[in-house]
């Protein structure tokens, strides 16, 4: 790598050397003096120079003030800020005073008080007073922008972080500037609810209190708060978090950037989703059934009384389900519970294990760096992983080709169906030196696909990242394969079901598993999914009330931290005193199963190695040219024979989104997707109301036409379609 020319210039009477083209406020910190800004965010594009507030002085140049940060930095550029320049504090001053002729004084009162960039730079750049007698101006307030996002339009100070965030980075286009001039005002697209899986950064990147949260309106001050940093447990993102509490409970989600996993940003799923923590049905003690459909609380003695004689009963009979929602720690006790204290060796995992992609291990971060990326599944990105496509859309826009393999990709294959298709990607690819793969499933068989078709493709290929459905579901299998060895037996007669996580009612593999067995244990936080299916019902904490470590698709391990006290025991805590009851001794807390497992499965790190900002370990260098690229004929759609209906998990669903009311108009739209030759033949168009049957079941959608869609395949979000195999007829109403 070449070294970078260097530009001397002088800031403040301080001389700093910096790499050429950096921006002058970046320039401005490395050298410790503060440039004051509100609507400079790097993260969102080129700067606009909208608010004015970094005006200085800048040699050579006009004689009069410059705004900073819409310069580079030149070589002997003399630079004075507000701090040595009468010109530049004149001129702040004045920016700050102009701002403030219709901002309202209801510091008290408003969420950002205490948080707010506009009250601290006015403290240190602003006038003491005001020379302004006239009323200031209002509006209705607040205007509910969506279920989770209040706009007080008098606080706007017109940075317009919010509509280039939504213009630029998320790229849905339905935060807009109206109006021109003075009558400018920060809206919807038509007015229509903001409703987008990323809206939720605007709250954050707001520098006053014009965009806040309605969950945390009111909710807490700055001198009540705590703030703890942890990791989404949502997806298999790993997204670094900061969880605001008061009281002892959660109040509010932020990001902490972390700039190779997310950059900052948050889907609302992760920012939002957190008062599930607070549902109705969530279970705080032990639930037996007592008979037929009744349930009665028991201690906790109880509970580990009657899961004894049930396991003891079972004898080796015993079936373990991991939802890939655990902690490793949970997962490694569990399995080793069931291995060495019950003597079984049967699991069902969320997902298979791999080793082939260490190879191929980046940060997400690098995906911005390739030539081009080659998405491939039947899943859309978002939905898995939602960060993954901010990623993605930040490469198309600095000029990386997006090559999508699917039923609606430009390399059309048929769902589940990505075998012998190198050829055609190849052609695709052209001379790109430096591709990615993202593989956004179903299949991958734990990583083992995508890394073949990364290695079918050429040195050329310097990152794979394997889209898991689970948020922790690669590192749980390796929990398991940890604990213990054995193969797993085939039973006709299962004895005891464990069950972990909150879907046992939604799956329909684990319904048949429950059906065939003598009893069912659920381990879970919302009782209405568990008791239906349950003999016993053990309660859980969350991702927020946990301490212990989860693996990022990336296979960056991170460590959680709890963030609020559970209504309810660790896992640990019971899973170890009945492990005791077994002979087998596993410790009560997260940092000693850690200490554990760690050799086993994480080369001996602990966890003050890990830290807040965990490192991704074992990354290699895979920049290489690029062969010679293969040539195969473009193959045509698939047409004829009876529809096929992929479908994917929506990312705004299941039994946590269904619990926050804020979160429920994300959900998915009642929508099946067709080919417009199918909808041809079907006479259906955009909007048509259809019914989509197989085998005697059948649900009615609304049709919408996919112009990229495969030929004889039809898609929808699977909690709207279940119950349907995969052969259906769509039938216009």
């Amino acid at each position: 790598m070449s070294t970078p020319e260097l530009v001397t210039l002088t800031i403040d009477d301080v001389e700093v050397s910096v790499p050429k083209g950096t921006g002058l406020v970046e320039a401005a910190a490395i050298a410790g003096v503060e440039i004051p800004v509100f609507c400079y965010e790097p993260r969102l594009g080129p700067p606009v120079g909208a608010c004015r507030m970094c005006l200085c002085e800048v040699a050579p140049g006009p004689p009069k003030p410059q705004a900073a940060c819409t310069l580079t930095v030149a070589e002997g550029m003399t630079v004075k800020t507000a701090h040595t320049s009468e010109m530049a504090a004149e001129s702040q001053n004045a920016t700050l005073e102009f701002i403030l002729v219709n901002h309202p004084l209801d510091c008290p009162v408003c969420d950002k008080g205490g948080e707010c960039p506009l009250q601290d730079l006015t403290f240190r750049y602003g006038p003491g007073s005001t020379r302004m007698t006239f009323s200031k101006r209002t509006y209705d307030k607040p205007i509910p922008i969506s279920p989770t996002i209040a706009l007080d339009r008098e606080r706007c100070i017109l940075c317009y972080r919010c509509t280039r965030f939504s213009e630029a980075v998320s790229e849905d286009g339905q935060l807009v500037a109206r109006n021109r001039g003075s009558q400018s005002q920060i809206a919807t697209f038509e007015d229509r609810p903001y409703k987008a899986p990323f809206s939720g950064n605007v709250i954050e990147l707001c520098p006053v209190g014009a965009l806040t949260s309605t969950q945390y309106r009111f909710e807490g001050r700055p001198w009540e708060i705590q703030n703890v940093p942890t990791v989404c447990g949502l997806c298999p993102v790993g997204c670094n978090i900061t969880a605001t509490t008061r009281e002892g409970k959660v109040k509010r989600i932020l990001s902490r950037n972390h700039p190779e996993v997310d950059e900052g940003w948050l889907c609302d799923k992760g920012r939002f989703g957190f008062s599930a923590l607070r549902a109705a049905d969530r279970v705080t003690a032990p639930l037996r059934r007592s008979g037929g459909r009744r349930f009665g609380e028991i201690s906790w003695t109880e509970a580990l009384d009657e899961l004894e004689r049930l396991a003891r009963a079972a004898g080796s009979r015993v079936v373990l389900a991991l939802s890939g929602t655990e902690t490793v720690e949970v997962a490694y006790a569990l399995s080793r519970l069931v291995r060495e204290g019950l003597g079984a060796h049967t699991a069902v995992l969320p997902e298979e294990a791999s080793q082939a992609l260490a190879a191929f291990r980046q940060p997400l971060s690098a995906l911005r760096d390739a030539d081009a990326i080659v998405v491939v599944g039947d899943d859309p990105v978002v939905e898995r992983a939602p960060v993954v496509d901010l990623w993605i859309r930040a490469a198309r826009r600095q000029g990386a080709d997006i090559v999508t393999v699917g039923p609606s990709g430009r390399v059309h294959t048929k769902p589940g169906s990505y075998a012998r298709v190198e050829g055609k990607i190849a052609d695709e690819l052209g001379d790109a030196k430096r591709v990615a793969v993202v593989w956004s499933g179903p299949g991958g068989h734990g990583g083992a696909e995508p890394a073949a078709l990364a290695k079918a493709l050429g040195k050329r290929v310097f990152a794979v990242y394997h889209l898991p459905a689970t948020p922790n579901g690669a590192a749980v299998v390796d929990a398991w394969d940890a604990a213990g060895e054995g193969d797993a037996a085939q039973l006709d007669r299962i004895g005891l079901l464990i069950v972990s996580g909150d879907e046992i009612a939604r799956d329909g593999q684990l319904r048949e598993l429950a059906g065939r067995a003598d009893a069912v244990v659920a381990i879970g936080a919302f009782a209405d999914e568990l008791r239906p299916v349950a003999d016993l019902v053990l309660p859980a904490t969350s991702y927020l009330e946990r301490d212990g470590t989860m693996v990022s698709l990336e296979g960056r391990v991170q460590r959680l931290r709890r963030t609020a006290m559970p209504p309810c025991p660790d896992e640990l805590a019971w899973i170890a005193k009945l492990a005791e009851r077994f002979g087998v001794r596993i410790a009560p807390e997260a940092l000693g199963v850690f200490a554990e497992l760690s050799p086993k499965l994480f080369g001996g790190v602990s966890l003050a190695d890990i830290g807040e900002r965990a490192t991704l370990r074992g990354v290699e260098s895979r920049a290489e040219p690029a062969p010679e690229p293969r040539r195969a004929s473009r193959a045509k759609a698939a047409s004829g024979g009876p529809l096929r209906l992929t479908s994917y998990r929506a990312l705004f669903s299941g039994p946590a989104v269904e619990r926050v009311p804020e979160l429920r108009f994300q959900r998915p739209d009642h929508v099946v997707e067709l080919s417009p030759k199918d909808a041809s033949v079907r006479g259906v168009e955009n909007g048509d109301i259809v019914r989509v049957s197989s085998n005697g079941n059948s649900v009615e959608l609304r049709a919408r036409v996919n112009r990229r869609l495969l030929a004889g395949v039809v898609r929808a979000a699977a909690e709207h379609v279940q119950g349907l195999d995969a052969g259906v007829e769509v039938t216009k109403l």
